[in-house]
């Protein structure tokens, strides 16, 4: 059965070297949140008692502005970052899309960091090479598939893993719309495997800055600031208020 719990969950980066602006910046910059510079070591408070709760079905779009915590609750109901306090349990296999280099082998080529990353993403090797076929229809690397992904560019290894992560069929999928390094003709090709991957899977949390796109796969939304839930329920009353702000 899916289903995510979150509890009452924090997360914290304590900055050990905070005596100079710039690293703090950077940090934070990357995880949102608050810094809290009375503590003996500055922590970024990057999530504050986050309570949500989803089951198969759900779809939730992430609002917020930059820095507001939508990446780092991403990555703590991807597992990747663990809750300072609360908890936080998944249960169903998680399809991230937004580290799209997770999993992905320089010294290998394309078409074996096909298998290694849909072996990374809860697939059998055997469900993977039925579908090198059509990822490398859908990439458009040709020869580049026989050689090591150290010779691509970064453009060339986004649409080699979005190739391979718009395949699978996720029990739970997390998503961001930034998807780093990509031309905007081959996002447009992509987007529309995208939006097919959000309906297969049994649930979605669905990070971006578009109201289009989170009307078209999302129906409910978080409101993000300052790394605390500031409003939650249907998409459109939450985007409402969101734009009111």
């Amino acid at each position: 059965m899916v289903s995510i719990e979150v509890r009452d969950a924090s997360v914290d980066f304590p900055v050990f070297d905070a005596k100079t602006r710039s690293l703090k910046k950077r940090v934070l910059g990357k995880v949102g949140g608050q810094i809290d510079a009375d503590a003996k070591t500055p922590v970024i408070e990057a999530l504050r008692d986050i309570t949500l709760s989803l089951s198969e079905g759900d779809r939730v779009g992430l609002v917020g502005h930059n820095g507001a915590g939508k990446s780092t609750l991403l990555r703590l109901l991807s597992g990747i970052y663990e809750p300072t306090r609360g908890s936080a349990r998944v249960t169903g296999r998680i399809a991230p899309v937004f580290d799209l280099g997770v999993g992905l082998d320089p010294e290998v080529s394309g078409v074996e960091n096909i298998m290694i990353r849909g072996l990374f993403l809860g697939m059998t090797r055997k469900q993977m090479a039925r579908r090198v076929d059509d990822i490398a229809e859908f990439t458009e690397l040709g020869d580049y598939l026989s050689l090591p992904l150290r010779t691509y560019s970064a453009g060339m290894r986004v649409r080699l893993a979005l190739g391979v992560v718009t395949t699978i069929d996720p029990e739970i999928l997390i998503l961001d719309e930034g998807l780093g390094a990509i031309d905007a003709a081959f996002l447009a090709k992509a987007r529309g495997r995208l939006v097919d991957l959000a309906r297969r899977a049994g649930a979605l949390v669905f990070a971006s800055h578009s109201d289009e796109l989170l009307r078209e796969l999302c129906t409910s939304a978080l409101w993000l600031d300052e790394g605390r839930i500031r409003d939650h329920g249907p998409l459109e009353d939450v985007l409402a208020a969101y734009h009111r702000r």
